[in-house]
């Protein structure tokens, strides 16, 4: 049932939480307030980083049409803290989602059938042509490099 919560969430309610992190990284939230910039605002895209030169300086702009009507303009060192949130957090989902251990005693592992073969005793190729020689270098089944 957790599974399933990220994909309940809106696509609004996505936008407002990834703004929060622009926010914290260090951009600034720019509302539209008159024709002029709203005219501009809709000739970006939608919800992706635009990189803009100005002079020596660089800066990213992220366009939003639908959820703020505004723009989040960061310097290089926002646009760098914003790439490793994400990164920071890619990572901790991945460990989330890594399998843990089962621990359910009334669960029957013997009405599956033997625990051998492919998808049981381990990862191993040769069960199905397709495969071929081809070797990953997983340990025992490097043998043939």
């Amino acid at each position: 049932m957790l599974a399933c919560l990220p994909s309940c969430e809106t696509t609004a309610q996505r936008i407002a939480q990834k703004e929060d992190h622009l926010a914290a990284a260090g951009f600034a939230l720019r509302p539209v307030t008159s024709q002029q910039q709203q005219a501009m605002l809709n000739r970006l895209p939608p919800h992706h980083f635009v990189r803009r030169t100005h002079g020596n300086s660089v800066f990213y702009v992220y366009a939003d049409p639908t959820v703020c009507d505004c723009l989040y303009v960061g310097d290089q060192a926002a646009y760098d803290n914003y790439q490793s949130y994400r990164q920071q957090k890619m990572l901790a989902d991945e460990q989330q989602m890594t399998a843990g251990e089962y621990r359910d005693t009334t669960w029957n592992w013997n009405a599956w059938g033997p625990m051998t073969g492919p998808g049981w005793g381990g990862w191993n190729p040769s069960w199905n042509p397709a495969w071929g020689n081809w070797d990953p270098g997983m340990g025992q089944y490097n043998a043939g490099w």
